[in-house]
C-alpha cells in the first residue's frame, strides 16, 4: 500500500505543478483556455487526490505530524503555495503582481519538493550539509 500511495502522491505532484505552469502560461498570454470548464475543475480534482494521498501516507507510516519539523514546514509552505497561486491566477490586480506571485509559487513548490525528499525544513540545502 505504501508504494501505491507514494507513487500516487508523486504523480499528483507532477500533475499539479505541470497544470499550474500551463495555467500560468495561459494567464500571461490572456488565453480563453484559462476559463474553460475543464481547466477550472481538473486542478481541484488533482489537488484533492494529492492531499488525500499525502494524508494517507501519514496514516500508513504512522507519522507524528507535530513531532516532525519537516512535515510542518511542508504544510506551512503548502499554504503559502496556495496563496501565491491564487494571487497569480485569480486575484493579482496587475500583470506584474501575477507574474511575481507565479514565479514565487513555483519557487515555493520547489522548496516543498526539497523538504519531501530531504525530510528536512532546510529543503535542498540539507544535501549540502551531508
Amino acid at each position: 500500500m505504501y508504494s501505491f500511495l507514494l507513487t500516487t502522491h508523486a504523480a499528483c505532484a507532477l500533475l499539479t505543478i505541470s497544470g499550474f505552469v500551463l495555467r500560468g502560461y495561459w494567464m500571461l498570454q490572456g488565453s480563453p483556455l484559462l476559463r474553460h470548464p475543464v481547466t477550472r475543475v481538473a486542478p481541484h480534482v488533482v489537488d484533492a487526490l494529492f492531499l488525500a494521498s499525502g494524508i494517507a501516507l501519514i496514516v500508513e507510516i504512522r507519522l507524528a505530524v507535530l513531532q516532525n519539523g519537516w512535515l510542518l514546514a511542508k504544510f506551512a509552505a503548502l499554504l503559502l503555495y496556495i496563496t501565491l497561486g491564487m494571487i497569480a491566477l485569480r486575484f493579482g490586480r496587475s500583470r506584474q503582481t501575477r507574474m511575481t506571485a507565479f514565479i514565487a509559487a513555483i519557487a515555493v513548490f520547489a522548496y516543498i519538493v526539497g523538504v519531501a525528499l530531504s525530510k528536512s525544513p532546510a529543503s535542498w540545502l540539507a544535501y549540502l550539509a551531508r
